[in-house]
């Protein structure tokens, strides 16, 4: 695996070597078993992969969040390594950012439903952030994985609004064997943590199994009682929403989604299920 640290490295090693597809799967590191079905899948379908690990400081509302994320760099290469990735671009801070840049896009609704309404400005950071990244590594096909709903939703807007050429792929959430999504903060969790986070994923499951029984409004209501209910869990929302919008799910919906985000113990997760 060749490894680059900078924007001339990498946009050098591609204009002496013209690849056929470029596949991305971009990344703040802390790399488990969902990064890696990424890489895997970006693997089918591309000449060569690039991954990228950089723990980008705009999209983090909290500075304590930012300096506490985790950067197990070695073992993120050694993980890499296993999969048989061909490049891993990982910069520093001041290789992507100037002093004083100015960003922002106008993603509409989105930036202020959900995660937007708890994380403001947490959008801008990650279509920031993206925007550079696809202009640095030209990505043909880019993977991000579904746990992340909303903000495959934001990149898909600024492709479509901004033209963008890459074809963007959204895969399926990768889960621990109990159910637990698979996400770089369970680390975090204590083993009190870890043994009530799961209120989320039965709660989602629970949903799913009922949306064709129940209203929305009432499976809403119990799956939010139920997850509040949890010792040690404090819940920021659970919505069922219209999978194109994100706005509250309505019988003219075509497709939707749960989705649900809460702090367990000092960690904050976030959850959904396709219904």
């Amino acid at each position: 695996m060749k490894i680059f640290a900078t924007k001339k490295e990498i946009t050098d090693y591609f204009n002496r070597k013209p690849v056929k597809v470029i596949g991305f799967v971009p990344t703040m590191g802390a790399l488990h078993k969902g990064h890696l079905g990424l890489i895997e899948l970006a693997k089918q379908q591309s000449t060569q992969v690039v991954c990228s690990i950089f723990v980008n400081p705009t999209q983090f509302n909290d500075p304590k969040d930012l300096e506490k994320y985790p950067r197990p760099i070695a073992d993120d290469i050694r993980r890499l390594e296993e999969v048989n990735c061909d490049i891993l671009f990982n910069p520093q801070v001041t290789e992507m950012y100037d002093d004083n840049e100015k960003w922002h896009f106008n993603m509409g609704d989105l930036e202020h439903l959900l995660e937007g309404k708890f994380r403001p400005g947490h959008y801008q950071g990650v279509t920031q952030v993206v925007y550079k990244l696809f202009n640095i590594v030209k990505p043909d096909v880019a993977f991000f994985g579904q746990k992340d709903y909303q903000q495959f939703m934001v990149i898909s807007k600024m492709v479509e609004k901004l033209n963008l050429p890459v074809k963007l792929v959204m895969c399926p959430i990768e889960r621990e064997p109990d159910g637990l999504a698979m996400s770089s903060r369970n680390i975090h969790l204590t083993a009190y943590d870890r043994e009530h986070s799961l209120v989320l994923s039965k709660t989602l499951n629970w949903v799913k199994d009922n949306f064709d029984k129940t209203k929305i409004t009432e499976l809403q209501e119990q799956a939010a009682q139920t997850i509040s209910a949890e010792p040690g869990v404090e819940l920021e929302y659970f919505e069922i929403a219209d999978g194109k919008t994100l706005h509250p799910a309505t019988g003219a919906s075509e497709s939707f989604v749960a989705l649900v985000a809460a702090r367990v113990g000092k960690t904050r997760l976030i959850d959904n299920v396709l219904l």
